[in-house]
């Protein structure tokens, strides 16, 4: 069975692109990991747990601030329920298809944790020294050359 190459990259919010709900601290290297994602992926959604009306007010303030692109605000938010990040939940998308960047294992869906790149926590004292998101975006460039490299 081929691999088919993602499509669609979910991207989680606390502990992965921002500190929390709360304190909203971005992640160093924000801006740029958004930008890069958006060139190599066709299609971008956000999977968290903040419910919609909070990460749009979270987002708008990154964005108005400078720290993430202006589309950042308009991003797909993924609807969904229950204990996991079911793929299956990005509506007109094939889970084998999509990527789930998410810190915690706990959100990964049973059958799915072929599509989870686990990313570094970004947890207090938040360093501006954090590596996370430069190395998260190291696995994806790797992972989608390796694709091209196949077909």
């Amino acid at each position: 069975m081929k691999k088919t190459k993602p499509k669609v990259l979910a991207l989680d919010l606390e502990g992965t692109l921002i500190s929390n709900a709360m304190s909203q601290i971005p992640r160093p290297g924000l801006f740029e990991f958004l930008e890069r994602c958006a060139a190599l992926f066709p299609w971008l959604v956000m999977f968290t747990t903040v419910k919609e009306e909070k990460f749009r007010q979270i987002a708008r303030l990154l964005a108005d601030e400078g720290k993430t692109p202006v589309w950042f605000a308009h991003i797909e938010y993924v609807n969904w329920q229950g204990e996991t990040k079911n793929l299956e939940f990005i509506p007109d998308a094939i889970a084998e298809e999509s990527l789930l960047v998410d810190d915690f294992e706990i959100y990964v869906h049973p059958g799915q944790a072929a599509q989870w790149m686990q990313i570094e926590f970004f947890d207090y004292p938040y360093s501006e020294n954090d590596q996370g998101l430069f190395r998260m975006l190291e696995k994806l460039e790797a992972m989608l050359a390796m694709h091209k490299e196949r077909s």
